[in-house]
């Protein structure tokens, strides 16, 4: 039976809560002063609540990355001709990104597929799930249909499906498409009715009036589209990509398998919030990942709850944030599952000693 966006929605379940308080309560019995792994401990716990079980890792990890072209780069406002979005999913699979060569590094697989590329090439490695050649553009009226959101926003689902079923126990999100630090700020600006000039950044090196004719488009395409900020499909279908529905899909995808899920940067926190929107317990599977440089990033931390624990100035995107994290996830796990209690340690006079530091009587 095909299923919808409502089914799939419906069938994401909360993270088990008995399994993270175990899991918090071995992190609280380690050798070691009580919370001194910092988030470490969170993470492990965090993962414990999506797996069920207190010990997890090292996890077969994927990163999936969503590439498509955005109509508004017809307004100049960006550095790169369109015909690099191609080029790059080219290059993803020859492994020579740098979200590919993160990802290779800390032992991740990378999947790339086509959800919008204006051209009628068909790369070899890359999954065709082209909704159509590229979105329009969000100056002049919507990215796309109400339907074509949704049809993007499915092939996400069915992505994060497929790595379930193919073995991958952590997904990121990730992707590829030039004009896209436009359309995630425009979907900023309608959420928050901040003014496009205090969240515009300059993504890939425009010029200062690039960078003046980028921050008047978004302006203008938020007006214009008049996009309702409680409907995360309108939200995409007016001022969004193929790439950001795709990446809303990935995140809704992998709470609906019981799977836990890494953002990337700005385009992938954007999509985060917008899965968020649908259905509030797929913060439960989600992790952030770096901090982007891009202005607006914080804004849509701030829109989740959450914090990014990596600072590391970067502004890349492709998923590159997302093998990093799984690498501090793997870490989390190694210390959780191979440390060893105050009780084994110690023979018992564990507890006296937490007991002296804690301040406990």
């Amino acid at each position: 039976m095909k299923r919808n966006l409502e089914m799939y929605l419906e069938g994401i379940k909360p993270a088990c809560k008995e399994a993270a308080a175990a899991a918090r309560e071995r992190a609280d019995s380690l050798i070691k002063p009580p919370g001194s792994l910092g988030r470490l401990e969170d993470y492990a716990v965090k993962l414990a609540g999506i797996t069920g079980s207190i010990k997890n890792g090292p996890l077969k990890k994927c990163v999936l990355i969503m590439c498509s072209d955005n109509g508004v780069v017809d307004e100049g406002v960006a550095a790169a001709p369109q015909e690099i979005t191609l080029a790059m999913a080219a290059n993803f699979v020859k492994g020579t990104t740098g979200a590919a060569v993160l990802a290779k590094h800390f032992g991740a697989d990378i999947r790339v597929f086509d959800v919008g590329i204006n051209s009628d090439v068909k790369l070899p490695g890359v999954t065709d799930r082209k909704i159509k050649k590229s979105t329009g553009n969000i100056a002049l009226g919507p990215a796309m249909s109400r339907a074509e959101a949704e049809q993007a926003i499915l092939a996400g689902i069915e992505a994060a499906e497929s790595a379930k079923n193919d073995g991958y126990q952590i997904l990121g999100a990730g992707e590829m498409g030039i004009g896209n630090t436009t359309t995630t700020t425009a979907i900023l600006s309608a959420l928050t009715g901040l003014p496009a000039r205090s969240i515009t950044g300059a993504g890939a090196g425009l010029t200062p009036s690039a960078h003046e004719k980028k921050i008047l488009t978004v302006d203008a395409a938020v007006k214009i589209n008049a996009a309702n900020a409680s409907d995360p499909v309108d939200l995409t279908a007016k001022l969004g990509g193929f790439d950001i529905a795709a990446m809303t899909g990935v995140y809704i995808g992998a709470a609906h398998c019981g799977l836990p899920v890494v953002a990337d940067g700005y385009i992938s926190a954007a999509a985060a919030y917008l899965a968020v929107m649908f259905n509030e317990k797929i913060k439960d599977y989600l992790f952030l990942s770096h901090v982007s440089e891009e202005p607006g990033y914080l804004h849509y931390m701030r829109l989740l709850g959450m914090e990014a624990p990596l600072c590391l100035n970067m502004r890349l995107g492709e998923g590159s944030g997302c093998p990093l994290m799984f690498a501090v996830i793997d870490a989390a796990c190694a210390a959780l599952n191979n440390m060893a209690t105050f009780g084994e340690a110690l023979a018992g006079s564990g507890e006296e000693y937490l007991n002296n530091i804690s301040g406990a009587e």
